[in-house]
């Protein structure tokens, strides 16, 4: 959680929410081979655009890049999906505030079509297909760094059977978040187990489109709320002044 407070109903941050949801729901009772072929058809398969003749081969449909936008409401387990499910939760509310709900969903797709293309080009051979919302989501984190550095998120640390909870500033938080995409990816190149099956270049990718684009999208000026003293920096609530 933050403390960094709404004061709208973030109507398309649940919506995204709610259809990534759907689409699991959808899915999860699917047997594994028309489950197999519904990931590689919507999921972003690098080697699909990169050899179209192998994707030909392969039964693929031809020049369809639909797939950067479908591979967004795919997820791979339940951990995926709440692990993405929170992290939208979390941090779309807010930057959806400061873009309003149309911008938002501009922005939020933006960021993920730029994740899926970011993975393309750093797995161009892979025969894998690549799902989730993480890239968009990612983007989302860019933004939310760049509106709030200041505000402060608490975060859950376990200590063997012991849960411990701190406090830290989002600009840490998410600046090691990224920093720890960026060098393991960096690592994929390299060796492409460092990575662990996930597609940390879409993440990397995400979050960049979105602190560059971020201030593109946000309301005019005049529409923005402005914030009160105490929000963004708890300790402004009993500061003197």
């Amino acid at each position: 959680m933050d403390d960094v407070p709404r004061r709208g109903q973030p109507i398309a941050t649940w919506a995204l929410i709610a259809v990534n949801v759907l689409a699991f729901f959808l899915l999860v009772g699917l047997p594994e081979s028309e489950l197999r072929e519904v990931f590689y058809l919507f999921g972003i398969v690098p080697r699909r655009f990169t050899h179209p003749e192998w994707a030909e081969w392969a039964g693929f449909p031809a020049d369809s890049y639909w797939p950067f936008v479908t591979s967004m409401f795919l997820h791979g387990g339940w951990v995926h999906l709440l692990s993405n499910v929170w992290s939208l939760w979390l941090f779309g509310d807010n930057v959806e505030e400061e873009m309003g709900t149309g911008r938002y969903l501009a922005f939020y797709f933006l960021c993920g079509v730029v994740a899926g293309i970011v993975h393309w080009f750093t797995n161009p051979d892979s025969p894998v297909p690549a799902v989730g919302a993480s890239g968009a989501i990612a983007g989302v984190l860019g933004a939310y760094l760049l509106s709030f550095p200041r505000a402060r998120l608490i975060v859950l640390v376990p200590i063997l059977f012991y849960p411990l909870f701190f406090e830290v500033p989002a600009v840490f938080y998410l600046g090691l978040w990224f920093l720890s995409q960026f060098f393991t990816g960096a690592l994929a190149l390299v060796s492409p187990e460092a990575a662990g099956g996930i597609a940390v270049w879409a993440h990397v990718g995400g979050f960049v489109a979105g602190v560059a684009t971020f201030a593109l999208f946000l309301k005019p000026r005049g529409l923005r709320r402005r914030l009160e003293e105490d929000e963004g920096w708890i300790e402004q609530a009993w500061r003197p002044h």
